[in-house]
């Protein structure tokens, strides 16, 4: 069996190895380097299943790779810094992040939000005669064509497929996802997910409004 390939973007030499060594002996597969520039080669030639992101690198600040890549690829990404401040960890969910740890980083915990995310990032089929919503491998296809979809929209839309046929409350949407900032960026995000699938925002076939409840994905 194919071992899962994360690929660790740190500097700190005694840092890079105790994730690489804990990683390793977790059965993982894992690559490792030290420059946002490298950083987006290694994403560009493999396929990673997950990315660990120190924020301060030699070259670029750790929100050029979460800016990048938030329009582009949908890979969850969980930012390990020194920094444990909210302004940091708001600024980190919004430009993408999926996740935040505050070094020194507890190795166990670690592999358990490693695992919770692959879990959310799983494989997710669901057809019917109208449609096809396929997630395989951070890639997303309605009616068998990729889908560009940022981290939040792929998370947004894995709940309301979870959900299908069933209105979910904007509230619970917001509050089950840690990048979401307010409801209006909610909004912003599902606006942005009608744009990409087709759907009229009028009168959208699949993704529709409830008025004053949430939002229902009809399959």
């Amino acid at each position: 069996m194919e071992k899962i390939r994360l690929l660790i973007i740190e500097d700190d030499d005694l840092t890079s190895s105790l994730l690489y060594e804990y990683l390793i002996d977790s059965d993982f597969s894992v690559d490792v380097v030290d420059t946002i520039t490298n950083g987006i080669s290694y994403i560009k030639q493999y396929n990673y299943a997950l990315v660990l992101l120190d924020l301060n690198l030699p070259d670029f600040s750790g929100f050029e790779l979460l800016k990048s890549m938030k329009n582009t690829i949908s890979l969850p990404i969980i930012v390990t810094s020194a920094y444990n401040d909210t302004k940091t960890k708001v600024k980190a969910f919004k430009y993408g992040a999926s996740d935040y740890m505050v070094k020194p980083i507890d190795l166990e915990e670690l592999e358990a939000r490693i695992w919770s995310l692959l879990g959310r990032y799983s494989e997710i089929k669901i057809t019917n005669e109208n449609s096809i919503f396929e997630i395989k491998e951070h890639k997303v296809f309605f009616q068998q064509t990729q889908l560009d979809l940022t981290t939040t929209e792929l998370d947004i839309l894995k709940i309301l497929i979870n959900n299908k046929n069933q209105t979910v409350s904007r509230d619970n949407l917001a509050e089950s996802l840690s990048s979401i900032s307010s409801i209006r960026s909610l909004d912003h995000h599902i606006k942005n997910i009608r744009k990409k699938i087709g759907d009229n925002g009028s009168h959208p076939k699949y993704l529709k409004t409830e008025y004053g409840l949430g939002y229902k994905l009809v399959l």
